[in-house]
């Protein structure tokens, strides 16, 4: 009689409502973990939040105008009535005004703590934002760390991740064109060149 070893197995929760046991080293189980399963605010939560948020301290920002996280402090200044905050210990100013070295030198709690920061990084942003006592952390578009995000919402932050605060923005107060950019008309027709 052979006593076969079997695989470890998990238990994983596939999107349709089931789950089912499958060995832990198979490409299948593999692909499942890198599934998206974590849900954050819909649309009019973020409505919510942006609408209630005084202030935003931009974690990243960077003083290089082709760095996204300058032109959403450039949009940020101009197009909204937020306090806004640059957060870089390696720079001293980004677009004319002072910028802080971490969340707790900011001169208030800032309401969003929006991160451009890498993925594996962003478990220290949350642990930085709880210590000065923010509510919510924004993170960017292209930015996923969905353990990240269990965490902060189990530690009571409100979490948006994969999403643009600029772009939620101008899309709630009508300045979205194609390209991102505020053009100040509202239409749905198309411009004839």
């Amino acid at each position: 009689m052979s006593t076969e070893t079997v695989p470890d197995s998990e238990t994983v929760q596939l999107t349709n409502g089931l789950s089912c046991s499958v060995p832990s080293d198979s490409p299948l189980a593999k692909l499942l973990r890198t599934q998206r399963t974590w849900e954050g605010p819909d649309a009019k939560a973020r409505l919510g939040i942006l609408r209630s948020a005084k202030s935003v301290a931009i974690v990243g920002a960077s003083p290089n105008p082709a760095r996204s996280s300058y032109f959403v402090g450039t949009y940020l200044q101009q197009s909204s009535d937020y306090r806004v905050y640059f957060v870089n210990p390696r720079a001293d100013t980004i677009l004319g005004q002072k910028a802080y070295p971490d969340l707790a030198s900011l001169p208030e709690v800032p309401d969003i703590v929006d991160v451009f920061r890498k993925a594996s990084d962003i478990p220290q942003v949350l642990d930085d934002a709880l210590a000065v006592g923010a509510k919510t952390v924004w993170v960017q578009l292209g930015i996923w760390n969905q353990e990240a995000a269990e965490y902060g919402e189990s530690k009571g932050l409100t979490i948006v991740m994969d999403r643009c605060i600029k772009i939620e923005h101008a899309r709630f107060h009508g300045g979205l064109h194609l390209l991102g950019f505020d053009t100040g008309q509202i239409t749905a027709r198309k411009t004839i060149r």
